[in-house]
């Protein structure tokens, strides 16, 4: 039920990220969800966009370094606790978080988690579903 992420690595100056959005824009791609981390020199911007392999392939063809990799999206309920509630039940399990950042999903109540895991993407997303959090094959 992963759903794939894409990673750009940017250098941290006036109008990359702008770049990237005209870029996936033009060509019809819709950001759905995003995340940025930086240094001074550099950073590191995730996305979730309609359709990564086109999408990497266009960002490639203009000299953006990239990858896709493997996420993944859990409902969590706003209401206090929930969030931990989620990290507590992967805590108990041995489940790392590697990282995270949420996505406003419009047709729905509730916040949308992004997780990262590495290896342990197919544990966590059993360990999240058997302790009641639904986990989202794609977002809407």
């Amino acid at each position: 039920m992963a759903i794939k992420q894409v990673s750009i690595f940017l250098e941290n100056m006036v109008g990359r990220l702008a770049t990237v959005s005209q870029l996936l824009g033009d060509a019809g791609i819709n950001i759905r969800g995003l995340a940025v981390a930086d240094t001074n020199d550099f950073g590191i911007l995730r996305l979730l966009i309609d359709d990564v392999e086109s999408g990497v392939d266009i960002l490639m063809k203009n000299g953006i370094v990239c990858q896709y990799s493997e996420v993944c999206a859990v409902e969590i309920e706003p209401c206090p606790g929930s969030l931990a509630k989620a990290l507590g039940v992967l805590r108990d399990a041995g489940v790392n978080v590697n990282y995270m950042y949420t996505v406003a999903e419009p047709g729905g109540p509730n916040a949308v988690m992004i997780f990262q895991f590495g290896d342990a993407l197919d544990k966590a997303e059993e360990i999240l579903a058997n302790a009641g959090f639904k986990v989202l094959d794609k977002l809407i």
